[in-house]
């Protein structure tokens, strides 16, 4: 039994969210004054999430992302960690995190084979930072970036562009990359702010390549299956960047990936409606076999693309959900 869907890709790719909850409140990921958080007991625990990773292990996924909401404020996050590391069930390791509280696990985040961490981060000046996070917490999360960058772990920037809020921090994001070793990826904004609003920005891929390219030679690299980020090198710059046609999603095609929410929900698509949670099933004592064959019919029923997922999604009576509560 293998995770692949009708279209023959094969799913070996697993983003897990390990809470729904954040320590900052970015618009565009959580909608203003949300407080309809999951209880902690509604959570998969530590013992349910390893379990998990040793069925989709033996359904041939070997990539995994750690995710949230903020992982670390899942509490005692470095204890699961821990778990997962001692598992050895995966290729690769990789978490997506705000920084703000992550410099003081770098260190344990490297002896525990995290080969990269995607840092959330859409603006250089503190000030703007404050304005989209609501939090000020800018400093914490430059020194998660410069530490980051001194360690072995390869650090991407993730940066959502928003019209009128921080499109004056994509050439400063490029000029970084001279001098730092990070790869900076500017992502299209996309509807997953809790409100059922499609977001305004008329900064998708092409005005963000020729924002850049008015001011930086870009070299096109070429992407491989599965890849969401079109990258660029640039001449005499020790970094990179990428964009991310998150919203455009033409990446869709060669999709390699699925997504379990901090209750265990699934989602094949990142656009498409959640199906059954795999709490229930924990809940109710279902055997490992019994969870493998609703993870891969699942998979067996992933749309072609965004687009039709969408479609069900809007098909369903239901709207987009808030980033957090998906997982990143």
């Amino acid at each position: 039994m293998v995770l692949e869907d009708k279209f023959g890709r094969r799913i070996n790719y697993l983003r897990l969210a390990v809470t729904d909850r954040c320590n900052l409140r970015c618009h565009y990921c959580l909608p203003e004054g949300f407080h309809n958080f999951l209880p902690k007991d509604h959570l998969l625990s530590f013992e349910e999430i390893i379990r998990l990773l040793r069925i989709v292990s033996s359904l041939g996924v070997t990539k995994l992302r750690i995710t949230g909401g903020e992982p670390f404020v899942r509490k005692d996050l470095m204890t699961l960690l821990r778990m997962i590391h001692q598992e050895q069930l995966f290729e690769s390791l990789h978490m997506t995190t705000n920084g703000v509280l992550t410099e003081p696990h770098i260190e344990e985040l490297v002896t525990l084979g995290f080969k990269s961490i995607n840092l959330s981060l859409d603006s250089l000046d503190r000030k703007r930072f404050l304005q989209i996070t609501k939090r000020d917490e800018f400093e914490r999360v430059m020194n998660t970036l410069l530490a980051l960058e001194k360690s072995v772990i390869k650090t991407k920037i993730n940066a959502v562009v928003m019209a009128e809020e921080n499109t004056q921090d994509i050439l400063p994001f490029v000029q970084f990359t001279q001098d730092h070793d990070v790869h900076v990826r500017f992502i299209e904004e996309m509807p997953f702010n809790g409100t059922g609003r499609q977001p305004k920005s008329t900064w998708n891929f092409k005005a963000i390549e020729s924002h850049i390219t008015s001011a930086f030679d870009l070299e096109p690299l070429t992407m491989a299956p599965g890849d969401t980020a079109q990258e660029y090198s640039i001449k005499g710059h020790i970094g990179s960047v990428g964009i991310i046609a998150a919203a455009s999603r033409t990446f869709c095609g060669s999709c390699n990936r699925l997504r379990i929410g901090p209750r265990g929900d699934l989602q094949s698509c990142l656009y498409g409606p959640a199906d059954t949670s795999l709490f229930d099933l924990f809940r109710s004592g279902a055997d490992d076999l019994a969870i493998a064959e609703r993870l891969t019919a699942l998979v067996s029923r992933k749309p072609k693309d965004g687009f039709a997922a969408e479609k069900e999604l809007v098909n369903s009576g239901e709207r987009h959900a808030s980033m957090a509560t998906i997982g990143g």
